[in-house]
């Protein structure tokens, strides 16, 4: 079998399930990891041969994608920030949208040395370890409740090179939470809420892990009341905090944010125009 040939029986196999724009991504990101070949080698060696074994480890890959597995997940790695993490099922696959919310931590904080930051929910790390590269001196905490969570997140960090000081922490527990100040603090917490289950892909559904998804139909913003209550006492005057939000709640974080003493909303839009982040802080 020759390199063409492989890619061509990769991309057959997944266009009927996913569309050929999506099958040719997804059979780039599978010959870069497991051929060790960009596009431009697949087809500058499309005559090579394949070596024997690698038909069989893709069909393997094949299988777990064509049951609904996250191509991420089968791969074992998600790209963030420019960054390659390491990702499991006790992690969410981190999106574009939490990229443009690091974006927007990096630019507020522009050039300021030995800021202290706090990523509330970390999951993979992705957000802390991004800013903990892009930051000049940083000071980094990221809490979350789940050991498993951390586990990866603390490889992802020692794998990237840079120093952040993970802690299991429950948002809804205060007692948990680290001491001291914090300049900025962030967070992409649970937000979907359990109705619009019947929204979501299965492959999501199925695969992600439903604790950093979901919260009450009765209780939706009750981690961002949590963040912002712990906020008021922890949070640096001339700080801010940056929260990933579901944007069919938008509206609510004017009135949320004034039960713990803060004045200062703005709600933007993601890249596909949804609202999609909210920062907040006192009034300066």
């Amino acid at each position: 079998m020759t390199v063409r040939e492989l890619s061509h029986g990769i991309r057959s196999a997944l266009t009927p399930r996913f569309g050929a724009g999506e099958a040719a991504a997804m059979e780039r990101i599978i010959l870069e990891d497991v051929m060790r070949l960009t596009p431009v080698e697949t087809v500058l060696r499309a005559e090579s041969a394949v070596p024997p074994f690698i038909p069989g480890k893709i069909d393997a890959i094949l299988t777990r994608l064509q049951n609904g597995e996250p191509i991420q997940y089968v791969m074992g790695h998600a790209r963030f920030c420019g960054l390659t993490l390491k990702v499991t099922p006790d992690v969410l696959i981190p999106r574009p949208e939490t990229e443009q919310l690091a974006d927007m931590v990096a630019d507020f904080c522009g050039d300021r040395t030995d800021l202290r930051l706090l990523d509330c929910g970390t999951g993979s790390g992705c957000i802390a370890i991004s800013l903990a590269r892009r930051l000049r001196f940083p000071a980094v905490t990221a809490i979350d409740v789940s050991d498993a969570a951390l586990a990866v997140a603390r490889e992802n960090a020692a794998a990237s090179g840079v120093r952040v000081d993970f802690r299991r922490a429950d948002l809804l527990d205060a007692c948990s939470m680290p001491a001291g100040q914090f300049d900025v603090i962030v967070s992409n917490p649970p937000y979907v809420m359990e109705s619009e289950r019947t929204l979501m892909e299965p492959h999501v559904l199925d695969h992600e892990p439903g604790l950093a998804l979901f919260v009450p139909d009765g209780d939706p913003l009750r981690f961002y009341r949590a963040v912002l209550g712990y906020a008021a006492s922890h949070l640096a005057d001339d700080g801010a905090v940056f929260f990933e939000i579901n944007p069919l709640q938008s509206g609510c974080y004017v009135a949320l944010a004034a039960e713990s003493g803060f004045s200062e909303v703005e709600i933007t839009a993601d890249l596909y125009g949804r609202r999609r982040f909210a920062v907040i802080s006192r009034r300066r």
